[in-house]
């Protein structure tokens, strides 16, 4: 068996070699993930189930078809991506080419999250692929049937020259990272997010950030309660609360909240039954470490259930819940919950609310719910978050046209379809001069003059709308 840096050598010299290069090779690695797809659905099915006990309907949405949607985008578009972008030219430039040619960075590694073990690790691989990049994968240990499947289908499908599934714990990781990388994606905690940025930094490595951290629903002013309790439990309690981008925490005024829980308590039950345990659509715990997080915090909270609250460490269970009477200093707040509890804050007006996100960290989503159209574009332009939804939960990061990435603590840099390809892409200004206008470029050359420096400045200064300053160096 290789090694990892008998790998990483292999998939370097593949780079040098520009096999990766032409439109050709990358549309067909992209066509061959789309076969592994077609081939194996009910495989990847089953081993989400095994990791997470998660639903054969929430494991396609999310874990197949987002994949299928953004591969599909990116094949019809990805030569359109790649021709070269001309930008304006000023009067010391107008005969010379002046464009920007996107060019893959060489080998990237990914390093992928066990809530959603396939959508996060192959989502990046098709910008990076796209890009003309070679790729190593690192899936999660937690998730491990689906790292085990993964390790058995990339090489079968995809190029084994150019792509590597690396196995293994955080010590296999840590030995990893000791690698010099052209690119490092990982999406996971902010605290392993630091470890990354370390190693990275002995390498000058660039690295891409997809964290989480706590994302507020702001609920404010006239809505549909029926309506927007659906929504909002469907969003949190997908894949048992184990979200990324999942409602951390509700803001409300305290008649909303009293008006809003009747509807919640019966949008649950419509969803999972009188007994959400024996429901096959509700997941289930990662690990008996993160049950025993969640039901510590559960006890910790000085909160009032009033949903909920029930658990099962034998089969990882734990009930949908819903926490009231909550303040700012309880233990449910002074984390990112990561599973199916959530907190209920109240809120005098909106304006406290906005002040109570903007105090603490930029979140990776931020949701406001309102048929208030002035509601919701008051929260989008006062508060700074990695996306923003109204009236629903989750899915903007469905939508293929849309960048997926966070801001400040919740992470750095983006992906999915067109901005993955961007990601994974050196953007290299360039311009192609020719020997004409000699007469101009004279006027640059020593010696220098008063005159001489006001015709430059008149040639290289926009004139008109359009027109970039371009500097005669």
């Amino acid at each position: 068996m290789e090694g990892q840096k008998q790998v990483l050598e292999r998939l370097r010299g593949a780079f040098r070699s520009g096999v990766t290069l032409p439109v050709h090779f990358r549309l067909t690695q992209l066509e061959a993930m789309m076969s592994l797809f077609e081939d194996n659905e009910t495989r990847i099915v089953e081993a989400m189930h095994e990791d997470l006990a998660k639903p054969k309907f929430e494991a396609v949405l999310s874990e197949i078809e987002m994949v299928v949607n953004d591969l599909c985008y990116t094949i019809s578009n990805l030569q359109t991506w790649m021709q070269p972008t001309y930008v304006g030219t000023n009067l010391a430039t107008k005969l010379d080419d002046c464009f920007v040619r996107r060019e893959p960075l060489g080998v990237v590694l990914i390093i992928g999250a066990w809530n959603y073990p396939l959508q996060l690790i192959l989502l990046p691989l098709i910008g990076a692929i796209a890009a003309g990049n070679c790729a190593i994968l690192k899936p999660s240990e937690i998730s491990r049937a689906t790292e085990k499947l993964l390790a058995e289908l990339i090489p079968k499908y995809l190029s084994q020259e150019c792509y590597a599934v690396i196995c293994g714990g955080a010590e296999e990781t840590k030995t990893l990272l000791e690698n010099r990388f052209d690119h490092i994606f990982y999406t996971g905690s902010q605290s392993v997010a630091r470890c990354i940025l370390q190693a990275a930094a002995v390498h000058l490595t660039p690295v891409t950030l997809e964290l989480g951290g706590k994302c507020p629903c702001l609920i404010y002013g006239r809505l549909d309660m029926k309506a927007a309790a659906k929504r909002l439990v469907w969003a949190k309690f997908f894949n048992a609360g184990q979200s990324c981008v999942a409602p951390d925490y509700v803001l409300c005024t305290a008649e909303t909240r009293d008006m809003l829980l009747p509807f919640m308590k019966e949008a649950l039950e419509s969803f999972y039954g009188s007994e959400p345990q024996q429901s096959q659509d509700l997941g289930r715990i990662v690990t008996d470490r993160h049950w025993d997080r969640l039901v510590e915090l559960l006890k910790k909270s000085e909160g009032k259930i009033v949903i909920g609250g029930e658990s099962d460490k034998k089969t990882k269970y734990i009930a949908p819940t819903v926490v009231v009477d909550v303040k700012e200093s309880d233990a449910l707040m002074q984390e990112e919950i990561f599973g199916p509890i959530l907190p209920i804050l109240t809120i005098k007006s909106l304006d406290e609310g906005i002040i109570f996100i903007n105090e603490r960290e930029k979140p990776l989503a931020l949701y406001a719910f309102s048929d208030e159209s002035q509601v919701v574009t008051t929260v989008l332009e006062r508060t700074s978050s990695g996306g923003f939804c109204s009236n629903d939960g989750i899915v903007h990061m469905s939508l293929v046209g849309l960048p997926f990435g966070g801001v400040g603590a919740s992470g750095m840099g983006n992906y999915h379809s067109r901005w993955g390809f961007e990601t994974f892409s050196h953007k290299r200004g360039c311009m192609l001069r020719s020997w004409l206008l000699e007469r101009v470029n004279v006027l640059r050359y020593p010696p220098y003059n008063e005159s001489n420096l006001s015709w430059l400045r008149w040639a290289t200064t926009a004139k008109k709308k359009g027109w970039a300053g371009c500097s005669v160096m």
